[in-house]
């Protein structure tokens, strides 16, 4: 019953989103007709509770253990915890394929709602722009990638998979599907997958909402900041999510995938990393247009780009274009989203160029002065792009063109990037502690050098502190010094603030910080997100350049060194059961520092009977503390037993920094979206009527 509904749900779904683009575009273009666009917007609403009902239809099968449904079947096992049966949801391609369909469908009817009433001339291009887009993703639920497919016997015995039933076919028996059900790939089964993937997902669809208002304004010829003002927090919103899953993947890299590190410069990583390097780009761009009336032809090529990248993020790792722990298997839906993703794009450049042609994206103002805000904010955009050029061409670009016209397979690995990308990272920083120090216009060397006094005074003695503790590498230090300043500037730039705010008003610190913040979160949010940046900063440095290992065959009561620690081997608990049914080998270990016992840590190594792919974990043990990370794998390169096993050992410098930066990064966001009309009604007077400082 379950596979029925979801079956007709997801058609009629299809069929809703469709409507709502035809009556959208026909009743605002051709018709004139108000009683079609307002069919067209209900449309919308139409779509997302009946792609709702599927989605919920998949959840309650794969929570009540229907192994007739064939996704169910590949992906869930009797033995899963609760938790996972619900991940489980996205935990293969169909399935994850109808959760992004519900989410886009979630995010059109949210903007829809929202926006209708103010921003009326918009919205009916932006409605077709949004449902194009959720109409191609149900579709390649409802005709290639279907998750409601069901096992079948036929009279002549063999088993099929098809989403209605044959003549004369009959269900298997329901235990022995049971029996045979492939079960969640253990790489999957972490706390961090039941977040990253959702999260990732919500910051790849959330772009669709700048995207679709950008087009409206083409299409609409209502060419003012309107399109930019609608979708500014939804664009941070996406930003949002995208950073917390692009931060949530290095983390279960670096608890699940066992290598020490968290970026590896996968090609599926740097797909989702691509959307988020042009997301941020427009997200400083478009307040130039904002502040000055300027780069609005490259205004809308950025929001372009960031929904064409996330659209070629999900066709690299869904098509089977590239091999990776984190892509999904080849599928049939490369083909369209290429054609989507390919003919999309060049509708959107058209529709520029055709507006650029008839002047009606011509700038307000011209740069006055290479030192203005402006003009750094463009340097900032050039180095983003870089970026995005650079990662996208090791990636994808390389690699294809080698293989379609060289016949030859050509992979850049790890070592292109960490040469191609450290000096731009290293410019992007400089110009984060700049930019915030110059003025919109006109601004002058000299008074730039003013401000960066005591943020440049704070990093030389905040560095001090790092060659005190033997850091020597000049690479590191110039790494360090760079990241620093950037940082500080952020905090300098807030305590000035709070502190001209304080002696006007005669207020506390802390009052005064929160009557700025509120008052102009945008500036004070874009601050803590740069602070967080630069302690991520810091944390990449310390954890690439000073981390080492050690790997080393210990029998029980045996100890290894690696820095100033010793690890002691007690003992192992072999072939222990867990809830779900894993056995798991877990070796207890006794850390010390100096001679004196600090932690016990028990890295292990997890075994999925009932996995068809990959059935081993390797999860590690770690002691973490401000200073770094203690990581500690064991590894099968010789036998494990009772009395002897293999260590391989990291020490990771710096490395929680960048889990910390992180949180601090999500508040800065938080911060920037938040809505001063949100403010009590007494606060928002109180702020208007208190007299400004000079």
């Amino acid at each position: 019953m379950l596979a029925e509904i979801g079956l007709v749900a997801g058609f009629l779904s299809f069929l809703a989103a469709l409507y709502a683009v035809a009556a959208s575009v026909y009743g605002e273009r051709f018709a004139r007709s108000e009683a079609w666009v307002i069919s067209g917007r209900n449309a919308v609403y139409v779509t997302f509770v009946l792609i709702t009902i599927a989605t919920v239809a998949l959840q309650v099968a794969l929570m009540t253990e229907q192994y007739q449904i064939a996704y169910v079947w590949s992906v869930s096992s009797p033995d899963m915890p609760d938790l996972f049966r619900m991940t489980a949801l996205w935990g293969s391609q169909a399935g994850s394929l109808l959760f992004w369909s519900f989410l886009i469908s979630g995010f059109a009817a949210g903007a829809t709602l929202a926006n209708w009433n103010a921003y009326r001339r918009l919205m009916p291009y932006a409605i077709a722009y949004m449902m194009a887009s959720v109409a191609f993703f149900i579709g390649l639920v409802v005709f290639i990638e279907n998750p409601f497919t069901s096992w079948w016997i036929l009279p002549d015995g063999e088993v099929v998979q098809t989403a209605l039933m044959p003549a004369g076919a009959v269900a298997p028996s329901a235990s022995r599907l049971a029996e045979t059900a492939n079960g969640l790939n253990p790489l999957l089964r972490h706390f961090g997958m039941a977040i990253h993937p959702p999260m990732l997902y919500l910051g790849f669809v959330g772009f669709v909402i700048p995207f679709a208002f950008a087009m409206a304004a083409l299409a609409s010829g209502d060419l003012s900041t309107n399109w930019i003002k609608v979708s500014r927090r939804w664009a941070l919103a996406a930003w949002l999510f995208l950073s917390l899953g692009l931060l949530l993947g290095g983390r279960w890299a670096y608890d699940v995938l066992g290598w020490g590190g968290y970026w590896g410069w996968d090609p599926v990583e740097n797909a989702a990393f691509l959307p988020w390097l042009v997301g941020t780009a427009y997200l400083h761009s478009v307040m130039i247009q904002e502040k000055r009336g300027m780069l609005k032809t490259w205004n809308m090529f950025l929001v372009i780009a960031t929904f064409s990248a996330v659209i070629f993020a999900t066709f690299a790792t869904r098509s089977g274009l590239v091999d990776s722990v984190h892509s999904f298997a080849r599928s049939g839906i490369g083909v369209p989203m290429f054609a989507f993703w390919f003919g999309l794009t060049f509708i959107s450049a058209w529709l520029i160029l055709w507006r650029r042609s008839r002047g009606e994206l011509r700038d307000e103002h011209r740069f006055t002065s290479i030192f203005s805000r402006e003009a750094l904010f463009v340097l900032n955009n050039f180095v983003f792009v870089s970026l995005f050029i650079a990662i996208f061409w090791g990636s994808f670009g390389a690699p294809i063109i080698s293989e379609l016209f060289m016949n030859t397979n050509i992979t850049l690995g790890a070592d292109y990037f960490l040469q191609v990308t450290p000096p731009l990272f290293v410019l992007l920083y400089i110009l984060m502690g700049v930019a915030p120090v110059s003025a919109w216009g006109i601004a002058s060397l000299a008074r730039m050098g003013t401000a960066l006094l005591i943020p440049l005074a704070l990093s030389a003695v905040s560095l001090a502190l790092f060659i005190f503790s033997g850091v020597t590498n000049p690479v590191a230090l110039f790494g360090y010094a760079i990241v620093l300043m950037s940082g500080w500037v952020a905090v300098v730039e807030t305590v000035r603030g709070a502190i001209a705010r304080r002696r006007a008003h005669q207020e506390s610190i802390l009052t005064a910080l929160w009557a700025l913040s509120t008052r102009n979160p945008r500036r004070y949010g874009g601050y803590l997100v740069h602070l967080g940046i630069a302690i991520i900063g810091l944390g990449v440095i310390g954890s690439t350049l000073y981390q080492v290992e050690t790997q080393q065959t210990l029998a029980v009561g045996e100890s290894m060194s690696i820095g100033d620690y010793d690890l002691r081997y007690d003992r192992l608990l072999s072939n222990q059961i867990a809830d779900d049914g894993r056995v798991m080998d877990i070796a207890e270990l006794t850390v010390l520092r100096n001679g004196a016992e600090i932690a016990h840590i028990r890295p292990r190594q997890d075994f999925f009977p009932e996995a068809r792919d990959m059935n081993t974990m390797t999860i590690a043990g770690a002691h973490s503390t401000i200073e770094n990370d203690l990581y500690v794998l064991l590894v099968n390169w010789d036998e494990i037993s009772a009395n002897r096993a293999t260590f391989k050992v990291y020490i990771n410098p710096l490395i929680n920094l960048i889990w910390w930066g992180g949180l601090i990064l999500i508040a800065g966001t938080l911060l920037a979206a938040y809505p001063r009309e949100t403010l009590p009604v007494r606060v928002r007077q109180a702020l208007r009527l208190a007299p400004q400082p000079a």
